[in-house]
C-alpha cells in the first residue's frame, strides 16, 4: 500500500502528460515528491517554526525559506523556466499553511511547463553552479536536494516528540495492516 497523505498537496489528476511518455516519471516523482515534503512540513505547527535543534541548525522556517527560495534557483537559473520573482516567492507572514500551499502553487506551475519539453531539452548541458550538467541531472538533483531537507525535517518532528508521517513505508507512528518493512535478514531476502 502505498503511503496515505493526510492532505495531498498535488493529486495525481494534476500530473499532466509529458509530451515524451519516457519523462512521465519525471513529473509523477516531482509530485509525489511534493506530497512527501508538504506531509512532513504540516507535521510543524507555527508555535515551533522557530525551532532549531542545535545553534547551528536552521530553523523549520529557514528551511521552508530556502526549499522555496532554492527551488527558484534551480528551476529558473539552472534549468531555464520561467519562475516568478524572488521577492513574491516566501509568504509573509511565514507560517506551515502558506508554506505548504506556496510550495504547491509553485510546484503546479512547473509541472505543465516540464512536461512540454522534448528529450533533447531533457539531455542539453546546462550551468549548474560552477560546473555544466545535464538538465535531467540537475532535476534529479533537485528532487535530491528537497528529500536532503525534508528528511532533516523529520529528525526535528522526532527531537520534538511528534508523529513522523509514513513516507515510503510505515514509520513508528503510522502503520497499516501488511505493511512490511525490511529490518531483517529474512525479509531482505524476499524476492
Amino acid at each position: 500500500m502505498p503511503a496515505q497523505y493526510e492532505v495531498t498537496a498535488i493529486g495525481s489528476d494534476e500530473i499532466p502528460r509529458a509530451s515524451d511518455p519516457a519523462h512521465q516519471h519525471l513529473l509523477d516523482v516531482y509530485a509525489s515528491e511534493i506530497n512527501k515534503v508538504a506531509s512532513v512540513w504540516r507535521g510543524f505547527d507555527d508555535g515551533v517554526i522557530g525551532y532549531r535543534p542545535h545553534p547551528k541548525s536552521m530553523t523549520v522556517a529557514d528551511v521552508f525559506r530556502h526549499e522555496l527560495l532554492s527551488g527558484r534557483r534551480f528551476f529558473g537559473e539552472f534549468l531555464g523556466l520561467p519562475e516568478p520573482d524572488a521577492a513574491s516567492l516566501v509568504p509573509s507572514p511565514l507560517t506551515v499553511n502558506a508554506s505548504v500551499v506556496r510550495l504547491a502553487e509553485l510546484a503546479r506551475a512547473r509541472l505543465p511547463r516540464l512536461a512540454r519539453e522534448p528529450q533533447s531539452w531533457w539531455e542539453a548541458a546546462v550551468p549548474f553552479f560552477d560546473v555544466e550538467r545535464t538538465r535531467i541531472w540537475v532535476f534529479w538533483r533537485r528532487v535530491l536536494h528537497s528529500a536532503h531537507h525534508r528528511t532533516q525535517l523529520t529528525v526535528y518532528l522526532r527531537l520534538l516528540d511528534r508523529p513522523v508521517p509514513a513516507i515510503y513505508g510505515p514509520t513508528a507512528d503510522v502503520t497499516w495492516t501488511g505493511a512490511d518493512p525490511t529490518r531483517t535478514v529474512d525479509a531482505a531476502r524476499r524476492h
